[in-house]
């Protein structure tokens, strides 16, 4: 079992709050950190029938066989009882009775910040990360790590990552998304996943995807959105000091697993990403998804923007703290030109509160070039970013 680098903040919520919540994707390791961190505590699945009927029926009752607390597994499945438990806590506010998890989708969160506002912390669990993959086994190369991705069963149960993710999308991301939005077309609605994966690293644009899926552009954000929360895409949004000189306004899309998003383009083998036309772009989703990871392995919020202006100009990714700024240019290659800078060096220009400048790539030298840090990929295991 792979230790995950979470469970430290979880254990702190639970000495600060009477609840824990822990959401994340599908199959990112919930209901293992669940049981490998409260082993003394109560631990039902609602995803049970029986569970299920209980509580929907006698909540009261259900919850009076917890008097010191339980683990909750799949929450989102009996949300009347949040408000019970919101009742047990606010008379007896000990820390820690509660953990909580579930898939995060639009209602289980609303109910939550409904219900529990102040007496819950939440805590997201998302796929494997490099480092704690690293506790496991070799990394490997950059293709590799890009056709299996990320989540943790493909690891722990030495799965085929395309048989995986294949059964992974039929009956997880699929059936719950088509829940939540709804669609009657099925075919369509796989259309628009597919682009979705054909977007990674892109600026999304809504009327284009739109078209190619014969839905109006509010719809596609709709889904977009669903996608979003359900931790299926990341939406990076443009990085702007002025609301008034934004010059980009669309998001740019990735994926939370890149392993996911090279199954939806069709990648079967290892031997394909290499030659692969968006295979630059996977890269950069790496990248993108694993600061998010270390973001929100910490308990942090998300910070994460792009730059862009309209004379073509770009970096990456801008990390935001207020004061200051770090940025960070991503390429695959492993040769390290001057031409790779370029965007660093424009923007940092421009926004004089710009701390950190930094490269990281498909090489494997570390150095500085230009008052630029210069990292290989394989550093994400160790790297810290604030």
């Amino acid at each position: 079992m792979i230790p995950r680098t979470i469970a430290a903040k979880v254990l702190q919520y639970t000495g600060q709050y009477p609840i824990v919540t822990i959401t994340g994707p599908r199959q990112s390791g919930k209901t293992t950190l669940c049981r490998m961190l409260f082993p003394e505590k109560p631990y039902v699945s609602l995803e049970s029938i029986e569970e299920r009927n209980f509580a929907g029926s006698d909540p009261r009752g259900f919850l009076a066989r917890f008097p010191d607390g339980a683990v909750l597994d799949e929450i989102q499945r009996a949300p009347e009882l949040l408000s019970y438990i919101q009742i047990i806590v606010d008379e007896s506010p000990t820390t820690g009775q509660f953990i909580l998890a579930g898939s995060q989708n639009f209602e289980f969160l609303n109910n939550v910040s409904q219900s529990l506002a102040g007496r819950t912390a939440i805590a997201r669990l998302l796929p494997f990360s490099l480092a704690e993959i690293a506790t496991l086994q070799p990394i490997g190369t950059i293709d590799e790590f890009l056709y299996r991705g990320s989540y943790p069963r493909i690891y722990d149960k030495h799965l085929n990552p395309t048989e995986a993710l294949s059964f992974y999308f039929n009956t997880s991301v699929e059936r719950d998304l088509r829940l939540l939005i709804n669609v009657k077309d099925l075919s369509r609605f796989d259309v628009f996943l597919k682009l979705c994966a054909a977007c990674c690293g892109q600026v999304v644009n809504f009327s284009s995807l739109g078209n190619d899926c014969g839905v109006n552009h509010n719809t596609i954000k709709s889904w977009l959105s669903i996608l979003e929360a359900s931790y299926i895409i990341k939406l990076l949004p443009p990085f702007y000091s002025n609301l008034g000189k934004r010059l980009i306004k669309a998001p740019k899309l990735y994926f939370i697993d890149p392993g996911l998003a090279s199954f939806l383009l069709g990648i079967q083998k290892v031997e394909h990403v290499s030659a692969h036309p968006l295979r630059g772009a996977l890269f950069e989703n790496l990248v993108i998804a694993e600061l998010l990871k270390k973001r929100s392995n910490r308990g942090q919020t998300d910070n994460l923007y792009y730059l862009r202006d309209s004379k073509g100009h770009e970096v990456d990714v801008l990390l935001d703290y207020g004061s200051y700024v770090d940025m960070i240019e991503i390429k695959s290659s492993q040769t390290i030109g001057s031409d790779l800078l370029k965007g660093l060096e424009y923007f940092r220009k421009i926004y004089p509160q710009t701390r950190d400048c930094s490269l990281i790539y498909g090489g494997d030298q570390s150095r500085k070039q230009e008052d630029i840090k210069i990292y290989p990929w394989q550093t994400l295991t160790t790297l810290e970013i604030e």
